[in-house]
C-alpha cells in the first residue's frame, strides 16, 4: 500500500479515477501494456525463464494468484468466491495446479487419520 499510495501522490489519477493512463490522460493502449510487460519481463526473469511461457502476460498473474490460493489450502468455494468463479469452474481450470504434490496431500490424509 505504502508503494502504490507514493505512486498516486507523485502521479495522481486520471478524471475518472484510473490509476494508469497515457500521457494525454486517456485509457492505455494494450499494445503498451504488453510492449511494458514484455520489459519487465526480461527485467526480472532470469534468460530460460524470459524464454518459456511463465507469466507470459499479465493476466497470468490471475492464474498464479488463484494457485497459489489453492495450494496455500483454502477452501475453494472460498478461491472461486474471491476468483468470481463458481466452484466447478474453478475445479475445471485450476484442479490441475494441484498436481505434483502427492506426498504433501499425503500427509494430510494421514493426518486427518490419525486425529
Amino acid at each position: 500500500m505504502a508503494i502504490l499510495r507514493a505512486h498516486i501522490d507523485r502521479f495522481g489519477v486520471a478524471a475518472d479515477g484510473r490509476l494508469f493512463r497515457s500521457d494525454r490522460g486517456n485509457v492505455v493502449a494494450s499494445s503498451t501494456y504488453s510492449r511494458i510487460w514484455e520489459e519487465a519481463r526480461t527485467l526480472s526473469l532470469t534468460p530460460d525463464r524470459v524464454a518459456s511461457p511463465l507469466a507470459g502476460r499479465p493476466y497470468d498473474l490471475r492464474h498464479a494468484g488463484v494457485s497459489l490460493w489453492l495450494n496455500a489450502g483454502l477452501p475453494a468455494p472460498e478461491v472461486a468466491q474471491r476468483a468470481g468463479h463458481s466452484v466447478d469452474v474453478l475445479l475445471k481450470v485450476y484442479a490441475k495446479c494441484l498436481d505434483g504434490d502427492r506426498s504433501r496431500m499425503n500427509e494430510r490424509i494421514e493426518a486427518a487419520l490419525c486425529r
